[in-house]
């Protein structure tokens, strides 16, 4: 079964107060990429004295300690998403700002062939395709 983020702080030391328990609970049921905002307005319906920026500090405590992943989306604010132990892409709808998360083969062995060309051994990347939905 997948760790949530409060066994996450847990094992990397974070402390939990009350209201990070309820920080990482609404991120670890988000199956979104939530940005500040959208995160406060989950947590504001179980805890009312969550402020935003007790939201914009654990946010920033769970992604220093390797718990949170932070996008910079064009054109958007900074999005979260948990940690992943499995790689993925993105692809963004520029309109609705919807994100898809994907796992393409071909894309993996074609960034590759790309850094073996030029002499390099590929130990990360980023791959983020912006759209707009096609009309059926």
């Amino acid at each position: 079964m997948k760790e949530t983020i409060e066994q996450k702080c847990i094992s990397k030391g974070v402390k939990l107060t009350e209201q990070r328990k309820i920080i990482a609970k609404v991120m670890s049921e988000s199956s979104d990429h939530p940005d500040v905002d959208e995160l406060y307005n989950r947590v504001s319906k179980l805890d009312s004295k969550i402020s935003i920026a007790t939201v914009y500090r654990t946010v920033k405590l769970f992604e220093e300690a390797g718990i949170l992943a932070k996008h910079d989306f064009k054109g958007g604010k900074a999005r979260y998403e948990e940690m992943s132990e499995s790689h993925h892409d993105h692809l963004i709808d520029i309109k609705t700002g919807e994100i898809i998360e994907f796992v393409n083969d071909e894309i993996e062995i074609l960034q590759k062939k790309v850094a073996d060309k030029y002499g390099y051994e590929l130990v990360d990347h980023k791959l983020e395709l912006y759209g707009i939905k096609k009309k059926s």
